[in-house]
């Protein structure tokens, strides 16, 4: 469960290397607060902020409840993938919106087969229990 945590953790960091690329374009595109508009650049990154907010959530559930109820290494590995695909978002998404769509579907990919992990080893405890 090591990895669960430092994947988690990573994740976090993610979000928090998102928000500080934002304060940095608002700084270079002298974007005051607390205006969300600006030049292209400064709303890519306002955008790649809060898409990575709005993908957290569900995949630090589906993470630890995969690991809890499947197995750590699986949830682990898909963990590394969806962080791999959010760096591949944010990077495209920064040199144009439509360079977003791989980093996209490698998270979302990761993300639905945490989903099914879950719902596997809930099943799989289910059976086990005779629920």
């Amino acid at each position: 469960m090591i990895w669960i945590g430092w994947i988690t953790l990573a994740a976090l960091v993610l979000y928090l290397a998102t928000g500080a690329y934002v304060s940095r374009m608002r700084t270079r595109h002298g974007v005051p607060p607390p205006t969300m508009a600006g030049p292209a650049a400064f709303e890519y990154a306002v955008r790649v902020h809060g898409n990575t907010l709005e993908q957290l959530v569900p995949f630090l559930v589906a993470l630890w409840m995969c690991a809890i109820f499947w197995a750590p290494l699986p949830a682990a590995i898909l963990g590394i993938v969806w962080l791999f695909g959010r760096v591949v978002y944010a990077f495209g998404y920064y040199s144009a919106p439509g360079r977003r769509l791989p980093g996209f579907a490698i998270s979302m990919i990761a993300l639905i087969l945490l989903l099914v992990g879950t719902a596997y080893g809930l099943f799989r405890m289910g059976l086990v229990m005779g629920v």
